[in-house]
């Protein structure tokens, strides 16, 4: 029989083990090559007890210029710091089911505008704190038939919102500051200047003058990416052959673009891949919303759905997840 001051001793060492133990459980994961190499980060934004402290994601990742880190999940949006803990949320039906995010500053003030598919709408709010200043609905003067209206991607251009309905007729419509309606384009179908899913959208500032960039996430045979002009004209096909493109980031000459088929794609200007991050070989567990917490594997992505750069080249990437993932890759140097 072991004394029992012996046993308490014994206990506590245990019990201080335990977290070490826990942390050499996951290790960091290194992926992609030469300028586009990063290393996982394990746990960043689990709760104290490695949970996931979102629930099911389906949306964006936004960053702000303190270096704040904004996810949309279905209940809402979550705002994280550089190390991973939650500062603020915005939660509730008027923030649910943000499907993208883009972030600007105006006259001093960062807004953050959504795409919200589910509820038929574009929203404006603050960043700090949430208030909401505008939203966009249907243009009944498109005299289109807005019964169908699912908002997949929404980005910002000189003051004009453009508002992609991807997930219907695959129309980008444009609007002023207050939200009034100035004109559409765009069409469903396979051709070159067609969308089939119109699902993702930012402000190539890559060139001059800026065009939009976006992800034509079904097209046959592969998904694309498109350059518009800000007046809606087809200026050419990016790059072909994708999987299901969700989404894209901006950063100096880089973009970065999630893939549903479970991995990250990175561009450089002249519009080559230059590295693939997290790809996932397991066609059980890509493009697959039910992998679950216990069932993730570091480096690995199962739905990958949207992403953002950091100011210092870091990557923060949403996977569409059952469970809630969001994960950190810290370039390497």
């Amino acid at each position: 029989m072991i004394p029992s001051n012996k046993l308490i001793t014994l206990l506590s060492c245990m019990v201080l083990s335990l977290p070490i133990l826990a942390a050499e459980k996951i290790k960091p994961v290194r992926m992609g090559s030469g300028l586009m190499t990063f290393d996982t980060v394990p746990g960043w934004g689990l709760d104290g007890d490695g949970q996931s402290v979102l629930g099911p994601t389906h949306g964006g990742v936004v960053i702000d210029q303190a270096g704040s880190i904004y996810t949309s999940a279905q209940k809402g949006v979550v705002v994280f710091s550089p190390e991973g803990k939650v500062l603020r949320s915005f939660l509730g039906k008027k923030y649910s089911d943000i499907h993208d995010l883009e972030i600007r500053e105006e006259s001093g003030v960062e807004y953050i505008y959504g795409a919200r598919n589910n509820d038929r709408e574009g929203i404006k709010f603050r960043a700090s704190d949430g208030k909401i200043v505008l939203r966009l609905t249907f243009p009944d003067k498109s005299g289109l038939d807005g019964k169908e209206f699912r908002p997949t991607a929404i980005t910002v251009a000189h003051g004009v919102i453009y508002l992609a309905d991807g997930y219907a007729s695959n129309k980008i419509f444009r609007y002023d500051q207050k939200g009034h309606y100035l004109g559409h384009f765009g069409q469903k179908g396979n051709g070159l200047k067609e969308f089939n899913t119109a699902h993702g959208m930012t402000l190539d500032t890559r060139y001059e003058p800026a065009r939009l960039l976006i992800c034509d996430r079904n097209h046959q045979p592969k998904g694309r990416l498109v350059h518009y002009d800000l007046a809606g004209h087809f200026i050419a096909e990016v790059v072909t052959g994708l999987g299901m493109p969700t989404s894209v980031s901006v950063q100096g000459d880089y973009v970065s673009i999630p893939d549903l088929h479970g991995r990250l794609v990175i561009l450089d200007k002249s519009n080559t891949i230059i590295s693939i991050l997290g790809h996932n070989v397991n066609p059980d567990t890509r493009v697959s919303f039910n992998v679950t917490q216990d069932n993730w594997i570091e480096g690995i992505f199962s739905g990958t759905h949207g992403s953002y750069w950091d100011r210092d080249g870091n990557l923060y990437i949403q996977d569409w997840n059952i469970s809630g993932r969001i994960m950190k890759l810290v370039r390497v140097r």
